[in-house]
């Protein structure tokens, strides 16, 4: 088992930077995949980034590409959204989540990942 639990979220001008961190505990010696996800409101929980137990490969959604960063410290068992020229659009609620074997498209999809944190809010004002 693994806990997982997100901060950094908030309220931030269109424009603005926000950090998101993830910080896991339990079973963390398992070398997870992690991935961010976001859900508007009456939506299903859509993909943001994702990245490899090694940090070596990431996957990002297009509507992100260039503005988030995803990255992660394996010693602190964190791992972190940086998120730059938000927009109203990313309005949501954040999770953070943890796979112990992903691969190809699964990287991509919520119910191939295993444990979920509880979500931050993160509100970006126009």
């Amino acid at each position: 088992q693994v806990q997982l639990v997100e901060s950094g979220g908030g309220l931030v001008q269109a424009g603005g930077s926000l950090t998101l961190s993830c910080a896991a505990s339990g079973r963390t010696e398992i070398g997870y995949g992690m991935g961010w996800f976001r859900q508007f409101p009456g939506t299903g929980r859509e993909f943001v980034a994702a990245i490899s137990w090694s940090a070596v490969s990431t996957y990002y959604a297009d509507s992100v590409k260039g503005r988030f960063t995803i990255s992660r410290d394996n010693a602190k068992n964190t791992v972190y959204l940086q998120m730059n020229n938000l927009a109203p659009e990313d309005t949501a609620v954040y999770y953070c989540a943890a796979a112990e074997a992903l691969y190809g498209s699964s990287w991509y999809v919520s119910y191939e990942y295993d444990y979920w944190g509880q979500g931050t809010q993160v509100t970006v004002s126009s």
